[in-house]
Parts: structure tokens; C-alpha cells; sequence
């Protein structure tokens, strides 16, 4: 059996409320943990809020408040939104904790027993937002910190204890080069690699200028440094030195994760490492950093911050609730990479993926099983399936998910649910294909059966893969098709058998159809959702008229500018070169064709294009197009979705193709 897994998030600073960015990380964890958890290990996942600091005591005052009490209230509320977004941590840690508190103090006795603490005086600039000395070349100017924007740094002189950082340079050096996984991805890996190398500094590791903090042994004038209080919580969580959980969940006997925000990479991979190893305990497995997100397009402000409810989108019934809500986090956003998170594009996701790719395959097999077989499962054999079509669907079920777990494994889930969400769209496809209805009409009761119990098969496979992300739609599915709720059990793997074989539902076993499991949402239910939750700075505004025009007439903005963007909107855009491999004709559909393009993935993508009229589906295979690939996916209807949009220019009937020299690679990425 694998290690034990344990996932951290960061611990969240009480001085906020929970927002899409803390629920963005902690969503990430659960799922991570409920991924592992169904592969048959033992799980452990983290999370919970910091405490301590200047800037959290100086709230407090400005709040009449006693800094206990301040943070007691803050911290409540990050424990109880976690729940309705369906997160079930195993521990939620608090730093004003007692336990806590004792077990950091031991870890400074290691450290000072190893000689890496010394008593001396600092002055330099401090960003109470970053709880951070800064250095003048780090602050813009004025003194602010870049993170802190109209906030300037203090200049403070006190007494204060040192940590050796600068003689951890080498190791860490050292460390990294022969632990490539330790930081990633890999851009962030460079970043640290290139800041050690520029030299680091002896690290002052506590202040005597305020009390709210945890006092240093042996010296309660001085109380430690918020960061060396914070980091140890992954480790204090256990139980300290010696537990068993420390025993079983601590590296390296258990691969230990920790998930952070890009903005707080320094302190875990430098700063923490260099503590552990001072302590002479072993390191994390990995620290994976991810980007920051954006609000329809927005930087995330503290208004926005507060606008933006996660809890109230988790409890949006009509967006499929906290499992809507994860959906889009792990689906819209490259795990790593900034992202946005856009109302109008959870709706139209929600619509195409969930709707009318997922939730109507249920339906329609559902409704087929109603009426062919009784509403219960048929019995067929899997190895001697009747028609080319069934045994097709067969390979292609086993491919697509098959390749779901290596996306989980490499902390991507949106790739994770892109080809979960590709074998739903599979399905659709092949229930068009093997057309049970016409082999009822011609009474073929052997191709009914194969064509319904691949369907069924497929269904259950699809709850299972789904459930890390949405553990509670899963198991409605699950119910639909007469089976219990998934739960992750110690020793048992789930997913075992997903690239080698089927496991179809015995013959007989009864179905229990209860409705649309993600019923579409029409153009006036989606206006009136996004009036209610887009934020008023966001929400889209009306086309303002032109000068002797009409408003949104094509007379009325023909010589319009677009406005300026910045190269962070330009680069949200993904662009790769593609390889057209097969097209052909959408039928009735005059201007669509459907192309098959290789983008450098391990399968082609379908794209649905408005091409028809300018272009022959044989003269398009083999050209090299430009594919704006992280577009969320359009359904077209009658299990057509478009995962991708070719560049052109023209009018339908004379287009020119964007496309690129024979010399580039598909899925190199234009920039």
C-alpha cells in the first residue's frame, strides 16, 4: 500500500474573511485528499488560521477588542464556511491553540540548541500587511510594499533574535538540486533557486516591541516571529515529536503536501526548510505554489473580497450548490497559473459540462433503460460484445479514463476533469451510435443490452472519477443508478481498474431515475443569476449609443477602438499551434464543420467550426491553425462540443485561416 497522504493549505490570516482565494486553495486540498483517499491510502488533510502579530493586535484595539477575542470570531467563521463548500478537513488548527503554542517552543529549543539563534539589534523597514522586514531595494517608492500598495513600511529598531539563514544557503542549494519535486512548478522552483543564490541574510526571528505572540523560551520579553510560529503548524498539528500521527503523517513516511499562495512561496521554501533542517527534522514532500485570481476580470480588492461570497455561491441551488462552485475552481483555473474566476462563464460551464453533456447522458440512458429494460440493468458480456461501435466505446472508455488519475497525481485537476468531462461527451456520442431505440424497432435484444450496459458502466465509472470535485452530485449519480455513496476506504483502491477493465452493474439490478441532475439554465434564469451574484463593479455594463447611431448596431461601433488591456489579460489567452486531422460536415447544419486537431495532448480535441462556407473538409486536414485553447467548452447540442476555437479572419463565405509555418511542433504555444 502507498504512504499515508497529508495535504496542508496554508493557515489563513484572521485579519480577512474566508474569499474565493482561500476557498480556491482549500477546495484544492479536499479534493486532493478524496482523490487519494479512493486510490486506498491514508489521508490526512490541514487547514486553519494564524493568529498572531502586530497587525492583528492593532485590529483589535481599533476594534475596542481584546486581540483573543478578535481572532476568536475571525477564526470561527473560516471553520464553518469550510463545511458548506463540502471541505472535511481532519484538523482545523488555530496558532493561539495551547498545543500548538508548547510544541512551537520546542521546535526554538532545537533550533537555539543547535547554535542558530543569537540576540543582536535590527533595523531595516517592516510591512505590518506581510508581518515582513523588507529591504529598501524590495519597497517601491514612498517605502510601500508592492504587495501593500498605499501602505508603507515602518522603519523599526529593536533588540531581536537572529536565525543563521545565511548559512543555510549551500544546503538549500543543495537540497533543491537534488529534490526537483520539491518546489514546483517549475517556474516558482527557478525563482527560489535564483533569490538563494543571490545571497540571503541572518533572519530576525522575533520582536520585543508588542506581546500578542507566542514568547520565546527563556526570554518572555521577546515573542517569536509570526512566520516561525506559523510554518510550524504543519507539523504541530500532528502532535509533536514521537506521536502517531506525527509517525505516520510526517515525511518521510507519508507524502506531505503543502498548497500555497505564489505571494507566500519565499517563506516555505526558504524560510521553513532551513528551521526544519536547523531542528534536525526531516522536509515536506513538495510545496506547490498557485497563482492568484481575478474577479470577472478584476484584481481581487478587499470590496470585491467581501462581495464575492463563496459561501453564497456554495449555496446557490441552481448553479449545483458547493459542487457547482468547485467545479468551476477546479476546472476554469490551470492549478499554478493565475486565472479568473468568471459568473457568466461558471453558467455557461455549468450549462455545457454538467447539463447538457453530463446530466443528459443520465437522462437519456435512464430513460432508454425505462423503456427497453424494465428500468434495470441488462446482463451482457462484456468480452463478446455484438458490433465494431460497442467494442470502439469499449477502448475509448478504458483510454479517457485511464488518463484521468496521472492529472490528479500531478496536482492538475482541471486536466483531471477536462477528460473526465471528454468520456461523458464519448458516451453521447456512442449513444448515438449504437441507437438502441433502432435496435428495439429491429428486435436486436443482444446490441440493446451491450449499448446499455457500456452506458451504465460508463455512468459509474464518470461517479466515481467526479467525486474528489463533487463528492455530493456524485453520489446522486450514484443513486440514479441504484448504488451507494462512494467513501474512501484504507487498502481499497476505487480506481484500480479503470484503464484495464469494466466492472458493468449485474444483470437485473435495478435503477432508481429521480429527475435532471443538473438541469440547464435558460437565458432569463441566467441574467437573473448573474444580477444576483456578480458583484456591481463587475457585473457587465449596457453599450452606451454612439453619436447618431443605435446602440449595439454594427453602424454604431464599426470604427470603435478596443480598449487597452495589459499583458497579464493577453496572457490568459492560451494560444497553441494545431494540426487538423480529420474534418468533416456537421449535418444541418450548414456552416459547422467538426475537425479533430492535435494540439500536443495525448488525443486530438474536437473543435466545432464556422468553416463550412469557405472551406472543404479535405482541404483542411494536415494544416497548422492557431487554437485558442482554454476556452470553456460550447455545447453545440446533440453531443457536439466544441473544446477550442480556430483563428480567422473575413466574412463566413471568404475566411482566412490564422495558421503557422510546417516547422512548428502542435501545441507549441504562441507568445
Amino acid at each position: 500500500m502507498s504512504r499515508p497522504f497529508y495535504v496542508t493549505t496554508p493557515i489563513y490570516y484572521v485579519n480577512d474573511v474566508p474569499h474565493l482565494g482561500t476557498a480556491y486553495t482549500t477546495i484544492v486540498a479536499d479534493a486532493l485528499r478524496r482523490y487519494h483517499g479512493l486510490r486506498g491510502r491514508e489521508t490526512f488533510m490541514l487547514t486553519g488560521t494564524d493568529e498572531h502579530g502586530l497587525k492583528l493586535e492593532r485590529e483589535a484595539v481599533s476594534r475596542g477588542l481584546s486581540p483573543k477575542a478578535f481572532v476568536d470570531d475571525m477564526s470561527a467563521r473560516f471553520r464553518a464556511a469550510w463545511p458548506k463548500m463540502s471541505v472535511e478537513a481532519d484538523h482545523f488548527i488555530r496558532t493561539t491553540d495551547p498545543e500548538h503554542e508548547r510544541l512551537v517552543q520546542e521546535v526554538w529549543k532545537r533550533v537555539e540548541q543547535n547554535g542558530d539563534l543569537y540576540l543582536g539589534s535590527y533595523e531595516d523597514w517592516y510591512c505590518v500587511g506581510c508581518e515582513s522586514f523588507k529591504t529598501e531595494k524590495e519597497l517601491l517608492a514612498g517605502n510601500e510594499c508592492p504587495l501593500h500598495p498605499g501602505r508603507g513600511a515602518e522603519k523599526v529598531r529593536e533588540e531581536t533574535y537572529f536565525f543563521k539563514l545565511a548559512s543555510y544557503a549551500d544546503r538549500l542549494l543543495n537540497y533543491y538540486d537534488a529534490h526537483p519535486s520539491f518546489i514546483e512548478p517549475e517556474s516558482r522552483r527557478n525563482e527560489v533557486i535564483s533569490f538563494v543564490k543571490g545571497g540571503l541574510h541572518d533572519l530576525s526571528v522575533s520582536r520585543a516591541s508588542f506581546s500578542w505572540g507566542i514568547p520565546v523560551p527563556g526570554n518572555d520579553k521577546h515573542v517569536m516571529y509570526v512566520w516561525f510560529d506559523a510554518l510550524a503548524n504543519y507539523w504541530t498539528a500532528l502532535g509533536g515529536f514521537g506521536s502517531d500521527a506525527e509517525r505516520k503523517y510526517w515525511a518521510p513516511n507519508a507524502e506531505v503536501v503543502h498548497l500555497v499562495g505564489k505571494d507566500i512561496l519565499r517563506f516555505h521554501t526558504v524560510y521553513w526548510p532551513a528551521f526544519l533542517m536547523s531542528a534536525g527534522m526531516p522536509l515536506p514532500s513538495k510545496v506547490f505554489a498557485h497563482g492568484f485570481l481575478t474577479i470577472d476580470g478584476q484584481k481581487m480588492s478587499k470590496s470585491l473580497r467581501n462581495a464575492v461570497d463563496p459561501v453564497r455561491l456554495a449555496e446557490t441551488p441552481e448553479l449545483a450548490g458547493a459542487d457547482g462552485l468547485r467545479y468551476q475552481l477546479l476546472r476554469a483555473v490551470a492549478f499554478g497559473q493565475d486565472g479568473d474566476f468568471d459568473h457568466a462563464a461558471m453558467v455557461e460551464r455549468y450549462n455545457a459540462d454538467l447539463g447538457k453533456n453530463l446530466g443528459n447522458l443520465l437522462s437519456r440512458t435512464l430513460g432508454l433503460c425505462s423503456k427497453l429494460t424494465a428500468g434495470k440493468a441488462p446482463a451482457f458480456d462484456p468480452g463478446a460484445l455484438p458490433a465494431d461501435i460497442d467494442r470502439a466505446f469499449l477502448r475509448d472508455r478504458l483510454e479517457l479514463a485511464g488518463q484521468v488519475p496521472q492529472y490528479w497525481e500531478s496536482l492538475a485537476p482541471h486536466l483531471a476533469l477536462e477528460h473526465t468531462l471528454r468520456l461523458a461527451s464519448r458516451a453521447n456520442k456512442y449513444v448515438d451510435e449504437a441507437a438502441p431505440w433502432a435496435a428495439a424497432k429491429a428486435g436486436n435484444q443482444p446490441a440493446i443490452d451491450a449499448a446499455l450496459g457500456l452506458l451504465l458502466e460508463a455512468l459509474k465509472t464518470l461517479s466515481e472519477l467526479l467525486w474528489p470535485a463533487m463528492p455530493t452530485k456524485a453520489n446522486e449519480l450514484r443513486k440514479q443508478l441504484g448504488l451507494g455513496p462512494l467513501s474512501a476506504t484504507v487498502g481499497a483502491d476505487a480506481w484500480t481498474m479503470h484503464n484495464t477493465r469494466i466492472d458493468p452493474l449485474p444483470g437485473g439490478h435495478a435503477l432508481a431515475p429521480s429527475g435532471a441532475l443538473f438541469p440547464t439554465i435558460d437565458k432569463e434564469r441566467e441574467a437573473e443569476l448573474l444580477s444576483r451574484l456578480m458583484p456591481a463593479s463587475t457585473a457587465p455594463a449596457a453599450l452606451a449609443p454612439a453619436a447618431g447611431g443605435i446602440p449595439g448596431h454594427p453602424s454604431a461601433i464599426a470604427d470603435s477602438v478596443a480598449p487597452a488591456i495589459s499583458y497579464d489579460d493577453f496572457a490568459k489567452v492560451e494560444l497553441k499551434v494545431g494540426v487538423v486531422k480529420t474534418a468533416e460536415k456537421v449535418p444541418k447544419k450548414d456552416k459547422l464543420l467538426k475537425l479533430t486537431v492535435d494540439v500536443g495532448e495525448p488525443e486530438p480535441r474536437t473543435v466545432i467550426a464556422g468553416l463550412a462556407l469557405t472551406f472543404a473538409p479535405d482541404a483542411l486536414v494536415g494544416q497548422r491553425v492557431i487554437v485558442v485553447a482554454n476556452l470553456a467548452p460550447r455545447d453545440f447540442g446533440k453531443g457536439l462540443v466544441s473544446h477550442g476555437m480556430l483563428l480567422a479572419t473575413g466574412p463566413s463565405e471568404k475566411l482566412v485561416l490564422a495558421t503557422a509555418p510546417d516547422s512548428a511542433e502542435p501545441g507549441a504555444r504562441l507568445k
